[in-house]
């Protein structure tokens, strides 16, 4: 009995040896990126707000009349995860860059890259991914409450930040606030941002980081599962990740062939008038033709009735164009394919300051709801990227709630069966058209409007 006890306390103590050596191993990979001393191992570009040390920390301090302003690992990272602990004032934004960089030749060194948000304001977007210097917003915290709702304002919060291939994940005080796949950027340093500020008001306050800390070894084991309230945000170019196909998104249209779409009117594609290029669908210029039948619109073969749709789009100056759904009665009236509109317009077209009260501007439900931002409070600008940008388009219908979303921030929303919108019809210049925009289920159209110029690509779907 006394041998079995001591194989035992023996197995036991080598057990326990292994565990802690792991631990001590696993510890021991984390890299502190601040000595606590100095900033050694760091570099200011850009701006010239102030970093100064107090204690353990960084701090940040806020300054009137410059640009916004970085403290730069001069080491680049690509695959890793990061920590750190920060304190904001309230009132101020800032942010921390990572697979960032400052190129000559690019904007004259402009930091740019993607940025984990520090928001103190009402909208609360902390942890929500947002290209700095480039695309702008990636992942708004617009679909995300749980993450919308993890930083203490006024008080230390922990963000963690898992960059491994194309997936990025954030994370605040151990919750899940970005889920992003994106492949633009594989490398680049890390930076610990001093927002501009517009007002004197908030000259002087601070951010501090501690704790600053990242490691770079066995990421597929350290990494963190995506949680359920996470939506994933997808930027892949005409690709779907296993986890859209598991949420029931298909392509569609593969990128490459006309499969799936035809021409409004007729049987075929219209390769005559649109071409298929480097991934992308694109109407290029043209006069406008007034014989609907020789427009160049293309329809889904397939019919849909709910659903959620995404497309990208990127508009030249003066570009004008549409992403209509339930479009019915191709084959009679005057050719055109009539339903409700999604409109792709640029601000230097002359239609932008047509219809009323600004229904026909990018977003809106073209010439019945104009587009506003519904994401957040105090701020009208519903953040579309200019012209020579792409841009997001998202459509969700459920029933008669139908939502129109630009690069995330949602701009419409309406109920297709309500009286309201039955006035709204009448009022306009669909009220000849029995039935519009009530049927059950009907195609989608990619508009050929003069004067044209616009494409398209990562067009998915998912049936609800």
């Amino acid at each position: 009995m006394k041998n079995k006890f001591k194989i035992f306390t023996k197995l036991l103590l080598i057990i326990t040896t292994i565990i802690f050596s792991l631990g001590v191993k696993a510890q021991s990979d984390w890299k502190k990126l601040f000595n606590g001393k100095n900033l050694s191992g760091w570099e200011i570009k850009n701006g010239t707000a102030k970093y100064t040390i107090e204690g353990d920390a960084i701090v940040g301090t806020s300054r009137a009349g410059t640009p916004n302003t970085f403290l730069c690992t001069k080491k680049k990272y690509s695959d890793f995860i990061f920590e750190v602990e920060v304190l904001v004032s309230p009132g101020l934004n800032s942010g921390i860059q990572f697979r960032s960089n400052s190129i000559k030749n690019y904007r004259n060194g402009r930091v740019h890259g993607y940025q984990s948000e520090l928001d103190t304001s009402e909208r609360a977007w902390t942890g929500g991914i947002y290209d700095e210097g480039r695309r702008g917003w990636l992942y708004p915290l617009t679909m995300n409450k749980n993450g919308s709702g993890a930083f203490r304002n006024g008080y230390w919060n922990k963000v963690r930040i898992e960059a491994i291939g194309n997936s990025i994940k954030t994370f605040v005080n151990g919750i899940q606030c970005s889920n992003l796949v994106d492949d633009m950027t594989s490398e680049g340093f890390i930076a610990l941002q001093v927002h501009s500020i517009k007002g004197k008001e908030l000259e002087g306050k601070t951010i501090k980081w501690k704790n600053i800390r990242i490691v770079t070894e066995d990421l597929e084991s350290r990494k963190t599962p995506s949680m359920p309230y996470a939506r994933q945000i997808s930027y892949l170019k005409n690709t779907l990740t296993p986890e859209e196909k598991s949420k029931g998104w298909v392509l569609l249209w593969d990128g490459k062939t006309s499969k799936g779409w035809k021409a409004a009117k007729k049987s075929d594609f219209p390769n005559q008038i649109i071409s298929i290029e480097d991934g992308t669908i694109h109407f290029p210029k043209h006069k406008m033709k007034r014989d609907p039948n020789t427009a160049g619109d293309i329809v889904t073969v397939k019919k849909f009735g709910d659903f959620e749709l995404e497309v990208d789009f990127l508009l030249q100056e003066g570009g004008n164009s549409g992403v209509k759904y339930f479009v019915d009665a191709l084959e009679k009236g005057d050719g055109r394919g009539i339903g409700l509109e999604f409109q792709v317009l640029d601000k230097k077209h002359a239609d932008h300051s047509q219809g009323v009260g600004g229904n026909r501007t990018i977003g809106s439900l073209y010439d019945l709801i104009a587009a506003e931002n519904l994401s957040e409070k105090n701020r009208d600008n519903i953040r579309a990227n200019s012209s020579g940008s792409w841009n997001r388009a998202r459509i969700f219908v459920k029933g008669g709630n139908v939502e129109h979303w630009i690069n995330n921030i949602k701009v419409v929303e309406y109920d297709r069966f309500s009286q309201t919108f039955k006035n709204l019809i009448q009022k306009s210049k669909y009220a000849k058209h029995q039935g519009f925009g009530v049927g059950m289920s009907g195609r989608i159209l990619l508009q050929d409007h003069g004067p044209g110029d616009v494409k398209f690509k990562n067009i998915k779907i998912r049936e609800l």
